[in-house]
């Protein structure tokens, strides 16, 4: 999922999902800043940055005392932060569900279209799920799966990195809100292609 160029203020709201939990050996960390680095009327979140999120989230969800039989990614946005946080918690059991719903910088479908390979949804019966996308933005993407998902799982809840002002389903763990545009590391750059790469061994 993409995030959107809205109001461009950083609302700077301290994460949901109550105060992180720490393991065995760890401390409480403090609640997160800013990003390291920042364009005007842009969140950019870096690689490190990514992985003391990923880690502060993980021990909001132990905090909560939930406790995911299953982890699934919302593709492809969702793909980094969930294997981060499944190896987090331990979590063997991991799937994702591919959703199309913005198709450029601020372009969209008119709602979120479920993509193939699909998800055996019926696999997760009984089962507590926890799902894993990069940003609520309008939230409808996030809310799609969820429902979906709500109708075989025992338990469902929601994280993610960043959640925006206008969305419609706030995650149950959210490590950061903002208005701004966010740059993730993962596709900060564009994608690597054939012609590129010979053009630079040349």
């Amino acid at each position: 999922m993409v995030s959107s160029p809205d109001d461009p203020t950083d609302l700077a709201a301290p994460p949901a999902g109550g105060a992180p939990g720490a393991g065995v050996g760890e401390t409480v960390p403090e609640a997160p800043v800013a990003s390291s680095t920042e364009a005007p009327g842009r969140e950019v979140l870096g690689w490190l940055e990514f992985g003391d999120a990923a880690r502060h989230l993980a021990r909001d969800v132990v905090a909560a005392d939930f406790t995911p039989d299953v982890i699934v990614a919302v593709a492809r946005g969702g793909l980094v932060l969930a294997g981060s946080i499944a190896y987090a918690l331990d979590t063997k059991m991991c799937g994702s569900i591919n959703v199309e719903f913005y198709t450029g910088v601020d372009a969209r479908l008119p709602e979120p279209v479920l993509l193939p390979p699909t998800l055996d949804a019926p696999s997760l019966a009984g089962k507590r799920v926890l799902v894993v996308d990069d940003v609520s933005d309008s939230g409808r993407t996030l809310a799609l799966v969820r429902d979906l998902l709500a109708e075989v799982a025992d338990e469902v809840r929601t994280v993610c990195l960043y959640s925006k002002p206008q969305t419609i389903l706030e995650p149950d763990f959210v490590w950061k809100r903002t208005a701004q545009w966010i740059t993730f590391p993962w596709s900060a750059l564009p994608p690597v292609t054939r012609d590129a790469t010979v053009s630079r061994e040349a």
